[in-house]
């Protein structure tokens, strides 16, 4: 995690090689963040701190009438709980986290998978910005959910939330203890796996994506576990000047993404 957090803060965000679904709360900041939450997720948001400058009475009614309890924060608050750097636009909610994440075997009873169903798999990304930005693409492309292993995963913090740009509230989050076991379990509902590879043997525009899909996003510097790569139907590979060895790993999901969405116009949800 970024240094300029508060040891307090600290505390509760740290990764720690194990995905912190269990903790008892993070802090979520930012106003565009905290509207999503109230639209898409209210029973979330727990509580909120507000600056003098961000307490505008359309807001505490938005709060009151959902019974969330609300404080006007003093100069030092914010720094205290998020950081003096954090971006928070005068806007920190303490956010439950384990009331946005799935367990799979729950998630996959309600899963009636189509040739316009896509998931997105984390396999060990470490980056909560990377993380927060895949989610955010997940989203924006109409998946279904994005699977988060609880182990060696960097788990749904307050950075994460802030850099999907609340869109961790529109997407469902899916808890997977098992990888593998997981991939194995959606080959034997249809779904065709996806690798996402630098030196993948397919070239995304060559790819039909004619069932539902599972894109699988590696780790930051190792990519995909050779045991996952195994298990995965397609490797594909993103075609790009030689100039460039590789593509940060959120951006190679949102690319990949992309070249799905273009294949299946209209099944983004609305």
């Amino acid at each position: 995690m970024k240094k300029f957090r508060s040891r307090k803060f600290e505390r509760r965000e740290k990764f720690n090689g194990r995905t912190s679904h269990n903790q008892e709360k993070i802090y979520m900041y930012g106003r565009h963040a905290l509207e999503e939450a109230l639209a898409k997720a209210p029973h979330t948001v727990k509580k909120v701190f507000l600056s003098p400058e961000a307490s505008e009475r359309d807001l505490r009614e938005n709060l009151s009438k959902r019974g969330i309890p609300f404080s006007i924060m003093k100069s030092n608050d914010a720094a205290h709980l998020v950081g003096k750097d954090a971006s928070h636009q005068g806007v920190i909610a303490v956010v439950d986290p384990t009331s946005l994440v799935v367990d799979f075997s729950v998630f996959k009873k309600n899963l009636k998978p189509t040739e316009e169903t896509i998931l997105v798999l984390l396999d060990e990304l470490t980056d909560p910005h990377n993380v927060g930005a895949v989610i955010r693409s997940a989203a924006a492309f109409g998946a279904s959910g994005v699977l988060i292993p609880e182990h060696r995963q960097a788990p749904v913090t307050g950075a994460v939330v802030k850099v999907s740009a609340g869109m961790v509230f529109s997407v469902p989050l899916v808890s997977i203890g098992n990888v593998n076991y997981a991939i194995q379990d959606l080959k034997e509902m249809g779904f065709k796996t996806y690798g996402l590879v630098m030196n993948g043997s397919t070239n995304i525009a060559d790819e039909p994506f004619d069932a539902p899909a599972l894109f699988i996003v590696g780790n930051e510097g190792r990519g995909i576990r050779e045991k996952t790569l195994e298990l995965c139907d397609v490797r594909l590979r993103i075609p790009m000047d030689p100039v460039c060895e590789s593509l940060n790993a959120s951006v190679s999901a949102a690319v990949v993404l992309y070249a799905w969405s273009a294949k299946h116009l209209g099944a983004s949800k609305s």
